[in-house]
């Protein structure tokens, strides 16, 4: 190989997302109202999305525009680089190649960008001023109060206390680009009094933020609600990844035969791979794989069911592999992977056999990051070490079996926000948490039943 890191020009950035549903063999089950459990109408949703993001959610079309002026704040810096992984190669001793997408490069340090700047763009062109949002490890908050940034919007973040307090330097990103930052369960909100009514030490979930934004963004007309993850428009914009990647692969001649990228609701996942199993679709023999941890097993060990998307029952519900609405994660680093639902459409792959799911151990994934810090330099994010972890378990797969198999895997944000978690590594005190079956269970009685 020619060169180690295999780059695109400007002009070469995406024109087009691509949307997934054009090409499945099955339509996403629609989501349906919390009230009445009718599907909902794009009037249902404007008091919460702008219109041209929920007409994005409903359409089928294959391939929608990006706006010039979001294409034009891509360039900061898109396109990112696909990296051949020739030291880790090395140090497994395998015979695969090992390729990443290194999403790293983003000024929020994450590929979350992709989706801040259009769900900023297209609010404030419809005449919105102020957005609010929940975040979990920071990567999501920062990024739309980096996007917000550029609109002259206001951005109003609620961060899961738990992340709050591990990651204060996202939370300093967030204040350097201009937004308002509360932990989450908190007293501004009713969602958050009712919460610490019952448990003043919450640590915080997804679920909650999330209900939190929600309640401030149907109370303002001035206001709407946006989120980095789980929705299908938020898939759709993170396609620029897999997009560019086919790109990258066509010039070095090469092509993955196993993809590997971390999941918490779903976003840098579909973002990678959705746009390469187009070719699976059309009978290439790839595996794709959802990388997450065991302590918020959603995947793995949740159920295939229509669920809130907040831990207060605001949103719709959808259909969609869940933990349960009530489900609180334990406090682990990967702040990123603690949701308790995955997106309807990466769940719709997985029940239609496109994909599969694999849970590893928060030391393990360390690990994994450890060596590849020390062979290829960059220090991951902890979500990203899931999917480095995946990886790395394939490639040693290869050495075992001797398959010269090319393996991808998506970097999708460095760690240097994230040192206090790896202090926590390197003197022995973090633990593997395997979430306990019958509080999954507990959970998951609390799920609405509804007719197939």
């Amino acid at each position: 190989m020619d060169s180690k890191r295999i780059f695109l020009s400007e002009k070469e950035i995406p024109t087009a997302w691509y949307n997934l549903q054009a090409d499945l063999p099955k339509p996403l089950p629609p989501p349906l109202h919390p009230a009445t459990h009718e599907p909902v109408t794009p009037a249902d949703l404007e008091p919460i999305f702008s219109k041209a993001l929920i007409a994005q959610e409903m359409s089928r079309e294959r391939w929608i525009e990006i706006p010039e002026p979001v294409r034009q704040i891509y360039a900061i810096w898109r396109p990112s680089p696909l990296v051949r992984a020739n030291n880790l190669e090395k140090a497994l001793k395998t015979p695969a190649r090992i390729y990443f997408k290194d999403e790293s490069h983003s000024p929020p340090g994450s590929h979350k960008p992709n989706t801040a700047v259009p769900q900023a763009y297209y609010n404030k062109i419809e005449g919105i001023n102020h957005l609010s949002t929940e975040t979990g490890a920071g990567q999501w908050g920062a990024s739309l109060a980096f996007a917000c940034s550029f609109f002259d919007m206001h951005c109003k973040v609620y961060m899961v206390k738990v992340s709050y307090h591990q990651k204060p330097y996202r939370r300093s990103m967030m204040h350097i680009w201009g937004a308002d930052v509360t932990p989450s369960p908190s007293n501004e909100t009713e969602a958050g009094r009712q919460i610490l009514a019952v448990d003043p030490e919450c640590p915080g979930a997804l679920g909650i933020a999330i209900s939190e934004a929600v309640e401030v963004a149907v109370q303002r007309d001035d206001t709407k609600y946006t989120l980095g993850s789980v929705l299908n428009h938020v898939m759709l914009h993170q396609s620029v990844i897999g997009l560019e990647v086919e790109k990258q692969f066509e010039l070095v001649g090469d092509f993955p035969d196993s993809v590997f990228a971390c999941v918490g609701g779903g976003s840098n996942f579909a973002g990678i791979a959705f746009p390469l199993l187009r070719h699976k679709l059309a009978g290439r023999d790839i595996r794709f794989v959802a990388c997450e941890p065991h302590s918020c097993p959603t995947m793995s060990r949740g159920q295939y069911r229509y669920d809130f998307g907040d831990t207060t029952k605001l949103t719709p519900l959808l259909k969609m592999f869940t933990l349960g609405h009530a489900f609180v994660p334990p406090g682990i680093h990967a702040g990123g992977l603690r949701y308790h639902g995955m997106a309807p459409l990466v769940s719709l792959c997985e029940s239609l056999g496109l994909i599969e799911a694999a849970a590893f151990h928060q030391i393990e994934c360390f690990e994994a990051a450890r060596l590849f810090a020390s062979t290829e330099g960059i220090i991951p994010a902890p979500e990203s070490s899931h999917a480095i972890r995946g990886a790395i378990n394939e490639a040693i797969r290869c050495r075992e079996t001797g398959e010269p198999k090319c393996i991808l895997f998506n970097l999708s944000g460095h760690g240097l926000c994230d040192m206090g978690s790896y202090d926590r590594f390197l003197s022995n005190k973090l633990e593997d948490y395997a979430y306990p079956q019958e509080k999954i269970e507990q959970a998951l009685a609390d799920l609405p039943t509804i007719e197939p």
